[in-house]
């Protein structure tokens, strides 16, 4: 008992002293550095630490164009080319498993471990951002099949009449905050369905992805990161009552099937958990800033939605569109493994890269015009909002056919709808708004 009781002990201890290690070297030190650059006017520290510059990234990334294709600052080094990034993110020599990846001092890659292993976190081991093949490759193999194209195909059908059901309940109404009541509504209430997540359990989710968010980022105040941290706690705890009913009463969900998988080829726990959190932002986070944002750039473009009406089978071309405008998915990272050269680029071992996908996404020597929404565009496919590589994003095609029935319908139902307010996310990786109010009848 006396042995027992004090290992725990020296857990709790060692879990403390790696919570505060972790904050120290990926988010105060980044933080403070940031700050001192951004005062020098270094546009990368300016998108850690100025929210000015967060609500409109566009010119930063122009200067950090403007300096070269691989730029090196004191925080890491930076690209906004669209070649380079693409190149990157397909080549299996750079990894996101930062503390794995060699050339780092012994201090940081501690750090870089997960606090408490026996908690699971989007962006520590296993979840599949966190890990490079051989592992991702079999933790991807088993919980991507909802997402492929053909399963797709059965939940369109439920995602247009939950998306009827939500526009019914605004239909009277002249003005609404379309995020709080449309835009996250449509895509938690189809990645519960994936997850079994009971109806009344929504806003609680919704409400954990609003304080999880902030975990893709950097630089973080003390106060946040611990926020982060308590909501991760919690939503670990509710999975594992999840997973026991589940054991209890599967369904046909692939939650169900993950839980009670063969023995031989099951996830543990804490793989099970962090495969569930990530099911929820790979279904969810993209999404909501893909609606409100295409909410935004369609009801200030009378143009684009007067063609979208006269021809609907335009609305896939419209969202590949907005992707390209105004990703969702704002950045990404990677390590390089071993010395590297990527389309001319000599990239050494341990180099950390932050890959800027919205400023690849408006390279001029690849997208003409790129500051322009252009229904019209030939080559908005070429985007890299969904990263890329082995990384690709899971619920890639689940956002875009969300955001295809959710943006025309929404605008079928209201056509003169108009924005007259909102507040963006204060957020690095992910763009969005947290609200944008509209005048349904314009």
């Amino acid at each position: 008992m006396a042995s027992s009781r004090a290992a725990r002990v020296r857990r709790e201890a060692t879990v403390a002293l790696r919570t505060e290690a972790r904050w120290l070297a990926t988010h105060r030190s980044v933080r403070t550095l940031s700050q001192v650059q951004a005062r020098r006017g270094l546009p990368l520290a300016r998108l850690m630490v100025d929210p000015r510059a967060r609500a409109n990234p566009y010119p930063c990334h122009e200067q950090i164009r403007a300096y070269g294709r691989l730029v090196k600052t004191p925080l890491m080094s930076v690209t906004v080319d669209h070649a380079l990034v693409s190149g990157i993110l397909r080549d299996q020599r750079f990894g996101v498993a930062i503390g794995d990846a060699g050339g780092l001092p012994s201090v940081v890659s501690w750090a870089f471990r997960s606090p408490d292993p026996n908690v699971a976190s989007v962006v520590d081991k296993p979840s599949l951002l966190a890990v490079d093949p051989p592992e991702h490759t079999r933790y991807r193999r088993l919980v991507s099949r909802p997402f492929t194209p053909k399963a797709l195909r059965s939940v369109a059908e439920r995602v247009e009449s939950r998306a009827v059901e939500l526009l019914d309940g605004l239909e009277g109404r002249e003005v609404v905050d379309i995020v709080a009541e449309y835009a996250s509504q449509l895509p938690v209430a189809v990645i519960s369905e994936i997850l079994a997540v009971p109806e009344d359990m929504h806003q609680q989710f919704l409400e954990w992805g609003n304080t999880l968010v902030p975990v893709l980022d950097i630089g973080l105040t003390h106060r946040e990161y611990r926020n982060v941290l308590r909501g991760e706690r919690q939503l670990n705890d509710w999975f594992d009552g999840h997973f026991e009913k589940l054991r209890r009463e599967p369904g046909d969900d692939i939650l169900s099937q993950l839980v009670n998988a063969d023995p031989d080829d099951r996830l543990s726990d804490v793989e099970l958990r962090a495969t569930a959190i990530l099911l929820l932002g790979a279904g969810f986070e993209t999404t909501v800033n893909l609606l409100g944002s295409g909410v935004d750039v369609l009801s200030g473009n009378e143009k684009a939605r007067e063609r979208l009406a006269a021809d609907p089978a335009m609305w896939p071309q419209a969202v590949e569109e907005l992707l390209r405008f105004e990703s969702p998915v704002q950045l990404t990272g990677r390590v390089c493994r071993e010395d590297a050269e990527v389309d001319g680029v000599e990239i050494a071992r341990g180099t950390a890269i932050i890959c800027l996908l919205g400023g690849a996404n408006r390279d001029p020597d690849v997208f003409a015009d790129p500051a322009t929404y252009d229904l019209d565009r030939p080559n908005s496919k070429e985007h890299v909002a969904f990263s890329g590589g082995v990384h690709y994003c899971l619920g890639a095609n689940l956002a875009r056919m969300e955001g295809e029935i959710g943006l025309r319908l929404l605008f079928e139902r209201f056509p003169d709808l108009r924005v007259i307010g909102g507040t963006r996310r204060d957020l690095q990786t992910l763009r969005g708004y947290e609200s944008l109010v509209v005048a349904l009848r314009g």
